[in-house]
C-alpha cells in the first residue's frame, strides 16, 4: 500500500452535505482511495505533495465529453449545419455511406481527446464522437480500442458504442427527413450489449460501460424499448441526446404525436440512470406553459439527469431555459463539454453568464453551482457517491489548479477566480485513480506535438470529405468560410 498526502493553499474538502473550502487544508489518499481531508495528519506517509498555491479539488465529471476532432468547430461560422455537411445528403445515403476514419485514424483521435480531457482536469468521462463520419455505428472493436487507450492514458470511463437506426439526411430540394436502416440499428445495439458486459470493470474499475443510443429522432421506438430492458438488465447508465433540435419535436411530434420526454416517460427510458443531453428544447413541437411543466415533471419524477453543455450550445445560439430555474425544480443537473476545447471551466464561465442573461437576473447562479453540476451532480448521474468530492472513501481522483498565474489576476475566493478568470489550462496536476496522470502539465510518454500533428493531418482530411456527404456537393472552399478575403500578395 502506498500512502500520499497533499497539502495546498485552498482544499475542496465535502463534509457530507456539500463543498467546503479549508484553507492550507490537506489530503491524503491510499492507493485509489482517500481516507482523510482536512488537517493535522499524524500518522507516516510515502509521499508528499506541496501543491503551493493551489486548489485542490475533485476532479471534473464530463457527461458529454468530447472524443472527436470536433465537426461542431467545422461549425462555428459556417450555419446552417444541414447546408454545411452536418446533414447527409440523400445522394451521398444512396451511394452509400463510408467510414472517413480508418480503425488506426479512429484511435489517434481518442488518444488526442482523451489526453485533451486529462489536461483540463476531467478525471471521468463519457466520450462521445459524431456519427457523421461513420458508415452508420461505431462498434465493439473500435471501443475496444478505446478502453485499451484509456487504460493506458489513465483516465475514468464510461464507454459503448453509439446506435441508431436511422439517420437525417437532406434531399437535393432541401426537405429534411430520416432515412431508416433498423437491422443495422437493431444490430448495433447487440453489439453495445456485448461491449457493456465484457468490459465492465475493466482496468482495475476505471472501465465502465454505458449504452448510447444516438439522438432520440434516429431511434425506431422498438430501438428504445429492447435500450431500456438491457439497461435494467445490465444495471448500466443510457444517454441519449434529447430535447435538443427543432428538427426532433417535429420529428417526434409527427411519429408520436407527443413530446420527447412523454415518449421516453411512456416506453419506460427514464430513471435515475438516464442522461439527456441538452435540455435545451422542453414542451413539444408547440411548446406551452403547460406542456413545459409537463416536461418538467416527467424529469423531476423519473430523476432523470440533463446534461448542460453551454459552450457549445452558446456557439449555435440556443440555451436551456433555465439552468438554475431547473435546478430549483429538483432536476439534477451534470455538465458535459461536447466540443473542443474540453475546458470545463469555460463551460462553466460561459453557462453562468447565460443563464444569467436568460433569467434576466444576475444573482440566478453562481461559480458554485456550476461547480457543483461538474463534480456532485455529474457524481450523481453514475450513481457514484465516490466520486466528484474529496472525502473519506472516495475514489482518489484529485485536481491541483494553479493559482499562480499572473493572468489569473486579483484572489477573489479559490472557485470564484478558478472560474472568472482561470481555463483548463491552468491545471498543474491531475490524479485518477490514486495515480498522477498530469504532472507540471505533461503526461508521461504522451508527445503533444506528435499528436497535434497528428490530429491536424487528420482534420484536414476531414475537411476534404465534407463535399461528398454534403447538400449539394459544393467544393470544400464553400462549405467552410473564410473569416476574411485571402490575398495572394506577390512579395517585394
Amino acid at each position: 500500500m502506498t500512502r500520499t498526502l497533499i497539502t495546498g493553499r485552498y482544499v475542496i474538502g465535502f463534509d457530507g452535505q456539500g463543498h467546503v473550502i479549508i484553507p492550507d487544508g490537506e489530503v491524503v489518499f491510499e492507493d485509489d482511495t482517500i481516507i482523510h481531508v482536512g488537517f493535522g495528519y499524524a500518522e507516516s506517509v510515502d509521499e508528499r505533495i506541496d501543491a503551493g498555491n493551489a486548489v485542490v479539488g475533485p476532479g471534473f465529471i464530463d457527461l458529454d465529453a468530447l472524443a472527436d476532432l470536433d465537426s461542431t468547430v467545422l461549425g462555428f461560422d459556417n450555419a446552417p449545419g444541414w447546408r454545411h455537411g452536418r446533414v447527409w445528403a440523400s445522394t451521398y445515403v444512396e451511394r452509400g455511406p463510408r467510414e472517413v476514419y480508418t480503425p488506426e485514424e479512429e484511435d489517434a483521435k481518442k488518444h488526442y481527446a482523451f489526453t485533451q480531457l486529462l489536461l483540463n482536469g476531467v478525471t471521468t468521462a463519457l466520450p462521445i464522437t459524431s456519427l457523421l463520419y461513420r458508415e452508420w455505428n461505431e462498434t465493439y472493436a473500435e471501443f475496444a480500442r478505446a478502453a485499451a487507450i484509456g487504460a493506458e492514458l489513465g483516465i475514468r470511463l464510461y464507454l459503448g458504442p453509439a446506435y441508431r437506426t436511422g439517420a437525417s439526411v437532406v434531399h437535393p430540394n432541401g426537405h429534411l427527413d430520416i432515412h431508416w436502416d433498423v437491422p443495422r440499428g437493431m444490430r448495433g445495439l447487440e453489439a453495445a450489449i456485448e461491449f457493456v458486459k465484457d468490459y465492465e470493470g475493466y482496468a482495475d474499475g476505471l472501465i465502465r460501460g454505458m449504452l448510447a443510443p444516438d439522438r432520440i429522432e434516429c431511434c425506431t421506438r422498438e430501438l428504445l424499448e429492447s435500450t431500456a430492458l438491457a439497461a435494467r438488465d445490465l444495471a448500466c447508465p443510457v444517454r441519449l441526446h434529447c430535447c435538443q433540435s427543432l428538427l426532433e419535436l417535429e420529428a417526434i411530434h409527427a411519429r408520436f404525436g407527443c413530446s420527447s420526454l412523454s415518449l421516453l416517460e411512456d416506453i419506460g427510458l427514464l430513471g435515475q440512470r438516464v442522461m439527456l443531453p441538452h435540455g435545451i428544447h422542453l414542451g413539444g413541437v408547440q411548446p406551452t406553459t403547460k406542456t413545459i411543466e409537463r416536461d418538467l415533471d416527467i424529469l423531476v419524477e423519473n430523476g432523470s439527469t440533463l446534461v448542460h453543455c453551454p459552450l457549445v450550445s452558446a456557439r449555435m445560439g440556443h440555451f436551456m431555459n433555465s439552468f438554475s430555474k431547473m435546478r430549483t425544480r429538483g432536476i439534477n443537473i451534470g455538465l458535459g463539454t461536447d466540443t473542443f476545447p474540453p475546458d470545463m471551466i469555460t463551460n462553466m464561465h460561459t453557462g453562468i453568464m447565460i443563464t444569467r442573461v436568460v433569467d434576466g437576473n444576475e444573482t440566478s447562479c453562481s461559480a458554485a453551482d456550476y461547480y457543483n453540476a461538474v463534480t456532485l451532480d455529474g457524481a450523481a448521474a453514475l450513481n457514484r457517491s465516490d466520486l466528484g468530492r474529496l472525502a473519506p472513501g472516495a475514489k482518489a481522483d484529485i485536481t491541483i489548479f494553479d493559482l499562480e498565474g499572473f493572468h489569473l489576476g486579483q484572489l477573489i475566493d479559490p472557485i470564484q477566480t478558478m472560474v472568472m478568470s482561470g481555463s483548463g489550462r491552468d491545471f498543474s496536476r491531475v490524479i485518477v485513480n490514486g495515480k498522477t496522470v498530469v504532472k507540471d502539465r505533461k503526461i508521461s510518454g504522451v508527445n503533444f506535438q506528435y499528436l497535434a500533428n497528428q490530429a491536424q493531418d487528420q482534420f484536414d482530411r476531414l475537411r476534404a470529405s465534407y463535399p461528398e456527404r454534403t447538400h449539394l456537393h459544393p467544393l470544400e472552399q464553400e462549405i467552410f468560410n473564410s473569416s476574411f478575403p485571402i490575398a495572394y500578395l506577390e512579395k517585394k
